[in-house]
C-alpha cells in the first residue's frame, strides 16, 4: 500500500536493495521517515558524496540497513532451529555484518564510479566540445551528452547537474554540487575552468576543447604509469606460483632418473 512517489524522479534502486525493496519502503514510509532531520540530511549528504544519492534515499538506505540487519539476524535464527542449536554470537555477527554491508556497498561503489569517471570524463568532454562548437550552450550541449553518450557513471552525473539545473539552481551551484559529489582534482579543475569562463565571458569552446586535450593527456600518464607499475606487480606471483611449478617441472625427470637408478 505504500506508493512510489518518493521515487518518482530516482534511478531503479541498488541490487543490494532490490530483493527486499517492498519491505525497505514500508520500513522507510512507516520508520525511518520520522527521523530527525539532521540525521537524515547527514546520511542525504553521505549519499551524495558517493554518488548514490540518484539511485536511493536517505530513508530508503537506513531502512534497507534494518531490514538486510533482520534478514541477517533472521537466516541465522532458521538455520540454528532447523540444526537444533542457536548460536547466539553467530547471530550477532551476520546481523552486524548485514548491518554494514550497504555501507560497503556505497564505499566500493563511490571506488568504482571515480574509476569509471576517470576514464570517461575525455569522451564526456569531446562530447561537449562538438556540440558547444555547433551553438549549444552548456545545458544544452549536457543533455545531448547524455541522450548520446555511453552508459555510466559521468552520465549519470550529468543527469543529476540537469536535474539540479531544472530544480532551481544556477548552472554555477550546479556545477559546484558536481564538483562536491566528486571530489576529484579533474572535476574540480573543469568545474573551475567552466565557472571562470562564464564569469569573464571567453570562450566556452576553448576552455571544454583545452580540459578535453588535459584529460586525454592525464589519461594517457596513468596508462604509462599503469603499465610500468605492471612488471613490479608480476614479482609476487613469478615467485610464489610460476618459479616453483618451473623448477619442478624441470627438476622431476632429473629425479625420477636418479630414483630409476638407486641413487635415492
Amino acid at each position: 500500500m505504500v506508493s512510489d512517489r518518493g521515487r518518482d524522479n530516482l534511478d531503479p534502486p541498488p541490487a543490494i536493495f532490490s530483493p527486499f525493496m517492498p519491505l525497505i519502503k514500508f520500513v522507510a514510509f512507516y520508520g525511518t521517515s520520522n527521523m530527525s532531520d539532521e540525521r537524515l540530511d547527514k546520511v542525504d549528504e553521505a549519499l551524495a558524496l558517493h554518488g548514490v544519492s540518484f539511485m536511493v534515499t536517505a530513508e530508503e538506505f537506513i531502512a534497507g540497513q534494518i531490514v538486510l540487519s533482520l534478514v541477517g539476524a533472521l537466516t541465522i535464527l532458521v538455520l540454528g532451529l532447523s540444526s537444533g542449536g542457536i548460536n547466539l554470537a553467530l547471530l550477532i555477527l551476520f546481523s552486524a555484518v548485514a548491518w554494514f554491508l550497504p555501507s560497503l556497498w556505497i564505499k566500493d561503489f563511490k571506488r568504482r564510479r571515480d574509476t569509471e569517471v576517470m576514464r570517461t570524463l575525455p569522451i564526456y568532454l569531446e562530447y561537449l566540445t562538438m556540440c558547444v562548437d555547433a551553438g549549444l550552450d552548456l545545458p544544452g550541449a549536457m543533455k545531448q551528452a547524455v541522450d548520446k553518450g555511453p552508459r555510466g557513471a559521468m552520465r549519470n552525473e550529468f543527469r543529476v547537474i540537469l536535474r539540479d539545473i531544472s530544480s532551481g539552481y544556477t548552472r554555477a551551484d550546479a556545477l559546484a554540487r558536481f564538483d562536491e559529489r566528486m571530489a576529484l582534482p579533474e572535476v574540480t579543475s573543469l568545474v573551475s575552468a567552466v565557472t571562470q569562463a562564464n564569469k569573464m565571458g571567453s570562450s566556452l569552446f576553448d576552455t571544454l576543447q583545452s580540459q578535453a586535450e588535459q584529460r586525454l593527456d592525464e589519461r594517457f600518464r596513468r596508462a604509462e604509469k599503469m603499465a610500468m607499475e605492471a612488471p613490479v606487480k608480476l614479482i609476487v606471483p613469478l615467485v610464489v606460483f610460476i618459479f616453483p611449478l618451473t623448477f619442478i617441472i624441470l627438476l622431476f625427470p632429473i629425479v625420477t632418473r636418479f630414483y630409476d637408478g638407486g641413487s635415492l
